[in-house]
């Protein structure tokens, strides 16, 4: 098997995409937090010491995938069309979902955008209760689908 990220003399190597046609490319991330039912309430109340708990979650994320480049060494840099990013409310859980929408037109798929833009999403849901919950536990992140480029479409 041919790895993509080594060159012939398996050295790491940033992928060449010059070749390939743009094309609109989308991906959606997924990722749950559990945590106590104190947590959960301080969070839907709005009634942390931080701050909009779920406002600030979502800037996050954002964040995180304009910066995915910077932060996954054999990413390119990538000019982003749009994010999106949704929050659900997990009361059986308790905790919550986030979604992570990323799209472009471009030569390279956006997953790893979607899936950077979630986990930091969820860090930031920890690091803002976790005077409340220690216990905290994220899971489940994972690529819920893909459109576009050479390998085709992806959905969970």
């Amino acid at each position: 098997m041919n790895l993509t990220h080594l060159d012939e003399k398996n050295r790491p190597k940033m992928v060449d995409v010059s070749n390939k046609n743009n094309t609109t490319r989308i991906a959606v991330a997924s990722g749950k937090i559990s945590m106590s039912q104190d947590a959960f309430s301080a969070i839907v109340s709005n009634n942390t010491k931080k701050g909009p708990v779920l406002q600030t979650a979502v800037i996050a994320s954002i964040m995180a995938v304009k910066k995915t480049s910077e932060l996954i060494p054999m990413c390119h840099p990538l000019l982003l069309s749009g994010i999106n990013c949704d929050v659900e409310e997990l009361p059986n859980l308790p905790g919550f979902k986030l979604i992570v929408t990323a799209k472009l037109n471009g030569q390279t798929g956006v997953e790893m955008e979607a899936l950077t833009g979630t986990s930091i999403g969820l860090l930031t849901i920890y690091d803002m209760v976790k005077a409340i919950d220690k216990s905290m536990v994220i899971s489940n992140i994972q690529l819920e689908s893909k459109e576009g480029g050479k390998s085709g479409d992806f959905k969970r």
